[in-house]
């Protein structure tokens, strides 16, 4: 199986590119990206992968999927085009600036019969994958709240477009989470933090959730935040899980590391990472399962190759970007928004 790449910015060179490299079964065969600057970074750190100027000139070249991960802004037309010539296409997130962008997208791949898949990785980090483990085994009983934050320091974001804003960025992985774990929501309540009044590109999120079952989930994203809280605390009738932290891969895409040079050491936390169970003046360790962001494009890679089911469905993109239409409402509004 042969995957192109569409951009190799932050996103396309660390998240995306050491993946493609490490697939078994697979060949990374070639990144369109025009600039000269990031051409070079690309023969430096892949010395036999080409680059393209164009998806249509990486097409003809030859590949069986392709994977956009370019801002926001750019991200419809590369999606269309890439359907229109009848490639399966993974779109980075955040998939669409709106819910109805979203189903645009998906119904232009209905209608092509090309597969779409949404890069959600985080839906295979340790801790996410912790807390599906104690769900499923009903470790923690029945579920009332769920607890979900990414919050960082880091100046440097702030007020950047590429991604939509951080409700968009950010708070697509934990809306996707979210319903993931505890299906549709009726209501949407949030707050939304800007640099200055003028300003429109938010910076940080509070993000309440009532879901049909009665769980209610409460997000928060932010990048101006000194002190962060728990990645997770998951309350239920039997007890509380909490994690600190952010889950490693990251952190280790970052530093130039790969599953392919770290093996069996890529995602694993237990030895420096660890959750807790606590009940009362019970409490006791939780060791993280492996995180696995891998495990998305070799699904994919079977979605594609040999028609098994798609890691993550686009209109799994279409119900995330409802809720966060419904909160960027709700926080400009100041009210409570009915689904």
């Amino acid at each position: 199986m042969k995957i192109g790449l569409i951009g190799y910015g932050k996103g396309g060179r660390f998240f995306h590119a050491p993946l493609l490299a490490s697939l078994p079964g697979a060949t990374f065969a070639g990144v369109v990206t025009r600039s000269p600057e990031r051409r070079q970074t690309l023969n430096k750190d892949y010395p036999n992968v080409p680059a393209f100027d164009s998806l249509g000139d990486l097409v003809a070249a030859g590949v069986d999927a392709v994977v956009i991960s370019t801002p926001l802004a750019s991200r419809r037309a590369l999606i269309l085009e890439a359907i229109e010539l009848g490639i399966p296409v993974v779109s980075d997130k955040p998939f669409a600036p709106s819910a109805n962008d979203a189903q645009a997208l998906v119904d232009a791949a209905e209608r092509k019969g090309v597969l779409l898949g949404v890069y959600q990785n985080r839906r295979w980090d340790s801790d996410f994958l912790t807390v599906r483990k104690l769900i499923d085994q009903g470790v923690l009983g029945e579920i009332t709240r769920f607890e979900s934050r990414v919050e960082r320091y880091s100046p440097s974001s702030v007020g950047k477009e590429s991604g939509g804003g951080i409700l968009r960025d950010l708070g697509s992985h934990l809306v996707d989470q979210a319903l993931l774990l505890f299906g549709p929501v009726t209501r949407v309540y949030a707050e939304l933090l800007f640099p200055t009044p003028e300003q429109t590109v938010d910076h940080g999120f509070f993000v309440s959730l009532i879901h049909e079952q009665g769980v209610t989930s409460h997000l928060w994203g932010n990048c101006l935040q000194n002190a962060q809280g728990p990645r997770f605390r998951v309350n239920g009738s039997q007890g509380c899980y909490t994690v600190e932290g952010l889950d490693g891969q990251e952190a280790a895409a970052l530093a130039g590391l790969s599953p392919r040079s770290e093996g069996e050491r890529w995602g694993v936390e237990e030895h420096r990472r660890w959750g807790w169970f606590e009940q009362g003046e019970h409490r006791e360790r939780v060791p993280s399962e492996r995180g696995d962001w891998l495990a998305f494009y070799r699904q994919w890679q079977e979605a594609v190759m040999n028609q098994r089911p798609n890691p993550v469905d686009a209109r799994d993109a279409v119900a995330s970007a409802k809720v966060l239409d419904a909160a960027r409402i709700s926080a400009l509004e100041g009210r409570v928004i009915a689904l």
